[in-house]
């Protein structure tokens, strides 16, 4: 197929706006790579952009040492692991029942769910909620009130909607139930869209650390996720900084910052090219669904 100079034109405007995107995504992290890898003196001085300057692995170093540290991260990484499978679970079983035509309160249900996407009580009434049942300076705290999003609910039953009919109906003549259906017809169909999901979930739980602040105690530290103990480090570095106002020092915890903003970015980010053929096939197969 042969493409009008219009086409071309519209197709270099394009990816010319996806350069200047991915730009925008990419120099801050790498000026955060840089600062890690620099000397304090190079940071006093401003001289730290998009390379390294006085190459310096120390504050590598200082955090891999931290055991509170290492520690964090670990128990981050299990979290994570248990809080993306909680909520597909919790995902699909509340989007495979609507698929049902012929499920009694359908509608209610439907209204009722999205309503909770656009009003909530609060977090005064979850904490006093979460305080009632027992939940609070818990560890499943991390996990159960915010395991599922409505809106990823959402995508997952758009796609439900999008399987055939004729493969569930089918399956009901052979004797098949509601849940040998999903196990066996809707879950393998939905390969794209359950490994998109899975990054969503991911993404939001490595970064999430209100949670653990809102409802975690300090006596529960060995439960903080490692975005709260990288929120509390830069706190407490920059309140020393302020005491100080020594420059060297000032510059020592810039490098310790950075480093520790790496260590808590770089796992995740490696989690996306394992999933990137699941989730551009995802994204892609909700475009045409839709």
């Amino acid at each position: 197929m042969i493409k009008s100079k219009s086409t071309k034109i519209g197709d270099w405007i394009i990816a010319v706006i996806c350069f200047f995107i991915i730009l925008i995504c990419i120099l801050p992290l790498l000026n955060v790579a840089a600062r890690s890898l620099s000397d304090a003196d190079s940071l006093i001085r401003n001289k730290v952009f998009l390379w390294p300057k006085g190459w310096n692995l120390g504050a590598y170093r200082r955090v891999l040492n931290d055991s509170k540290f290492v520690r964090s991260l670990q128990w981050t990484a299990v979290l994570t692991v248990m809080g993306v499978v909680l909520s597909l679970i919790v995902t699909t079983i509340t989007a495979y029942p609507l698929v049902y035509e012929n499920l009694k309160g359908r509608k209610i249900f439907n209204t009722a769910i999205i309503f909770t996407m656009y009003f909530g009580a609060g977090t005064v009434p979850m904490y006093l909620l979460l305080k009632q049942i027992g939940l609070l300076n818990t560890w499943p705290v991390l996990l159960l009130p915010y395991c599922m999003s409505i809106f990823n609910m959402i995508i997952m039953r758009s796609f439900f909607y999008g399987i055939p009919d004729s493969y569930r109906e089918s399956a009901e003549i052979d004797g098949a139930g509601p849940i040998r259906i999903l196990i066996s017809i809707y879950l393998p169909l939905s390969t794209s869209v359950i490994a998109t999901l899975a990054l969503f979930y991911a993404v939001g739980r490595w970064n999430s650390y209100t949670d653990a602040l809102y409802f975690l105690n300090s006596k529960e530290e060995q439960f903080f996720p490692i975005q709260l103990l990288l929120y509390n480090l830069i706190n407490s570095l920059q309140s020393f900084d302020q005491a100080q106002e020594v420059a060297p020092t000032v510059g020592i915890s810039e490098t310790l910052k950075m480093a520790s903003v790496m260590f808590a970015t770089i796992p995740i980010l490696c989690v996306y090219p394992w999933l990137q053929r699941y989730f551009v096939a995802g994204v892609t197969l909700g475009g045409e669904k839709g």
